[in-house]
C-alpha cells in the first residue's frame, strides 16, 4: 500500500567527488580542498576525501594543520562554479524522478550537496535505489539517502547510510537506533545547546524524548523548549516544501593573510565587506533589519556582534550601522578574519524555517 514518505538525498563528499571526477588520477588519494589550496596561507578546509577524513581531516579545520595531519594530502583550492554547476545536474535529476504514483514527487533543495524528496510508495528503499542509480547515471557521482516519516528523521537516517547506502528512520525504530545517543547528533542540536541540555541532566536522544518541554521553557523560552523536545521524539514536519528557498540574509567574510592590527586597516576591511555584502542585499531589492559583525581575533577566538536595525533599503544607513559595530571590536588584539552579515526582510509568501537549518555562521 502507498504511503507518503519523505527521503533525504545527500550527495557523498560531494566537493571531493566533484574534483575527482575532474582529476580521475585523484581517486583513492586523500584529497582536501579549501581556499587557494596553499596551506602555507590562512583558509579553513572546505571539504575532505573520505580518505583525508581517516586521518581526522574535517571541514573548518586550517589548511595548515590539515597538511600536517596527512603530509601526502592533494590541496586544492575552491571552485565554486564547478559545484554549483555540478549541483544543478543533480537537483534536475531528482525534479526529473517520476513517482510510483500519478503524484508528482517533491523536491526541497537544502544546499549545494543535498535536498528532500516526497514520494508516495509502497516501497521507499526501491525507490531510493532508483534515485542512487539515475543520480550516478547523469552526474557520475554517489549519494546517501535517508528515509523516514519526518523531514527529521530522513535526515537523520543519511549518516547510518554513508556512503552510496540507504537507511530507514521511522517511530518505530527512532528510539533503538538514537536513543542512546548525544543530542549533539540531532539535526538543529549544535555542540552549545548539547552542553546546556546537559546541565539539565539531559545527555542522550532518549532523555530528551522523555523530558517535559514544559521544563525545557526556563532554559530555552517559550518557543525553543518545546522544540528541542520535538527534535528528542525526532517529530516534525512530515511535508517536503517546494516553495523556492530565499535568503534570510547575505554574508561575506575574509581571512587576511596578516593579522590587521591598525584601526584604519580594520575600518577599511570591514567598508569593502559591507560593499561586497550590499552588493549581494541590493540583488534581492529587500531591505536590511539587522547586522552581525564576525570578528576572529589571533591565534583563533571568533566572536560576533550582532544587533537589529530599524528596516532600511538605504545602503549608507547599513553602512553606518555597521560601522557602529566596529567599536566593538577589542582593541589592541590582532584580527585574522572579519565577516559581515546583513538579515533582510522576508517576504511573506517565502518559506521561512519550517525546518532546522545550519548556518554558515
Amino acid at each position: 500500500m502507498n504511503q507518503p514518505w519523505v527521503l533525504h538525498v545527500d550527495l557523498d563528499q560531494f566537493i571531493a567527488a566533484v574534483e575527482v571526477l575532474r582529476r580521475p588520477e585523484l581517486a583513492g588519494k586523500p584529497v582536501i580542498v579549501g581556499g587557494r589550496g596553499d596551506p602555507t596561507e590562512r583558509a579553513v578546509v572546505s571539504t575532505a576525501s573520505y580518505e583525508a577524513r581517516a586521518y581526522g581531516v574535517g571541514s573548518g579545520m586550517p589548511l595548515r594543520i590539515a597538511a600536517r595531519k596527512v603530509p601526502e594530502a592533494v590541496i586544492l583550492p575552491v571552485d565554486h562554479e564547478a559545484y554549483l554547476e555540478a549541483s544543478e545536474k543533480v537537483m534536475a535529476v531528482l525534479h526529473s524522478q517520476p513517482g510510483p504514483t500519478s503524484r508528482k514527487t517533491a523536491v526541497q533543495v537544502l544546499g549545494w550537496d543535498e535536498a528532500f524528496v516526497g514520494v508516495e510508495t509502497a516501497d521507499p528503499e526501491a525507490f531510493a535505489r532508483q534515485l542512487q542509480e539515475a543520480v550516478l547515471a547523469e552526474t557520475r557521482l554517489h549519494c546517501s539517502i535517508g528515509i523516514g516519516d519526518t523531514l527529521l528523521r530522513a535526515k537523520v537516517a543519511t549518516s547510518f547510510g554513508k556512503p552510496a547506502g540507504v537507511f530507514r528512520l521511522t517511530e518505530g525504530n527512532w528510539l533503538e537506533v538514537m536513543g542512546d545517543r548525544p543530542t549533539v547528533e540531532l539535526w538543529g542540536v549544535g555542540s552549545k545547546i548539547s552542553r546546556r541540555l546537559a546541565t539539565l541532566g539531559i545527555k542522550t536522544v532518549a532523555e530528551l524524548a522523555a523530558a517535559d518541554p514544559n521544563d525545557l521553557v526556563p532554559e530555552f523560552g517559550p518557543r525553543m523548549g518545546p522544540w528541542y523536545a520535538q527534535l528528542g521524539r525526532g517529530d516534525g514536519s512530515r511535508v517536503v516544501d517546494e516553495t523556492p528557498w530565499v535568503a534570510r540574509g547575505h554574508s561575506r567574510e575574509t581571512t587576511f593573510q596578516r593579522d590587521l592590527t591598525d584601526p584604519e586597516q580594520v575600518g577599511e576591511a570591514v567598508r569593502e565587506l559591507a560593499a561586497r555584502v550590499l552588493e549581494d542585499v541590493a540583488a534581492e531589492g529587500r531591505p536590511v533589519i539587522g547586522l552581525t559583525l564576525k570578528v576572529r581575533y589571533a591565534p583563533f577566538t571568533t566572536k560576533t556582534y550582532a544587533r537589529k536595525i530599524p528596516e532600511t533599503p538605504d545602503p549608507a544607513e547599513v553602512l553606518a550601522r555597521t560601522l557602529d559595530l566596529v567599536a566593538k571590536i577589542e582593541p589592541g588584539r590582532p584580527i585574522r578574519l572579519l565577516g559581515l552579515r546583513a538579515e533582510m526582510t522576508m517576504p511573506v509568501d517565502s518559506r521561512q524555517g519550517h525546518t532546522p537549518t545550519r548556518s554558515g555562521w
